[in-house]
């Protein structure tokens, strides 16, 4: 879908997207704060635009910056549209996911590339056709976008080259993460089948979030932080908590941010 540009994209000059997940709230430093104005409603916060490492970055909170929107409630597609509409080229989204497989520990990053979406109920489209809402898309042709491969490649290569020059955790090259409504985290039982299922991580806002990006034109990669090992395990780690997740974002923001920074020069 073409997103008419914001009339002020070309004053602002936005190259590159950044979604921000729990506890990561802010990127841009001597930011200004702009409002955009979509068919779907406000955004989950202002957008902030400046400039990191010599490129105009327009950064969202997609909870909200004081984490008002529990994850099925984010309002993905205004989100979404806002950075489209403000011109961006590319957009990174980091987020946290407890770990579904032995080999990953927390604190760890993956570079995913894959996505199960096990989520009801979101509207994970803009062409909602038949919808007779009158919102963009949904009077149009039906449309069925193509996403076999979720995640841009050549975002993930910047993102591991990144990776590879930061002082930072481990970061794994590919994963799957499965994507689950929320706001409660699995049972054991869901966690073992999904890890059984070969899957490595699990999520809430993952989706429809890459989906509707693909839907506007934009590659869109994320890089998962490991926060949890979701229901715990046999050496007596305890099942997640939000403090846990918090806590666990807390410990690694510099590590996020300093990796986005650093992939920022060589984005598309």
């Amino acid at each position: 879908m073409q997103v008419p540009p914001d009339p002020r994209a070309e004053q602002f000059g936005a190259e590159v997207g950044v979604f921000g997940g729990s506890g990561f709230y802010d990127l841009v430093a001597d930011a200004e704060d702009v409002e955009v104005s979509t068919p779907f409603g406000p955004t989950a916060a202002p957008v902030r635009l400046g400039t990191v490492a010599g490129r105009r970055v327009a950064f969202l909170a997609r909870h909200g910056r004081a984490h008002e929107f529990a994850a099925h409630r984010v309002p993905f597609r205004s989100n979404v549209w806002a950075l489209a509409a403000l011109g961006v080229r590319s957009i990174v989204a980091p987020c946290s996911v407890g770990a579904l497989q032995p080999h990953l520990d927390v604190g760890d990053f993956v570079v995913l590339d894959q996505l199960v979406d096990r989520t009801h109920g979101r509207t994970g489209t803009f062409h909602d056709v038949g919808s007779g809402d009158g919102l963009p898309g949904s009077d149009g042709p039906v449309h069925h976008q193509p996403f076999a491969d979720p995640y841009d490649a050549r975002i993930r290569e910047v993102l591991l080259g990144a990776a590879r020059t930061s002082s930072g955790p481990v970061v794994h090259d590919g994963g799957t993460m499965v994507v689950i409504d929320g706001p409660r985290f699995s049972t054991r039982a869901e966690s073992h089948w999904y890890a059984a299922m070969g899957w490595d991580v699990v999520n809430m806002t993952g989706a429809p979030e890459a989906a509707l990006a693909a839907e506007a034109g934009l590659p869109y990669a994320s890089v998962a932080l490991v926060t949890d090992r979701d229901v715990g395990d046999d050496d007596g780690v305890e099942p997640v908590t939000m403090d846990t997740v918090m806590a666990a974002v807390h410990r690694n923001v510099a590590n996020v941010k300093q990796l986005i920074e650093l992939a920022v020069p060589a984005l598309p």
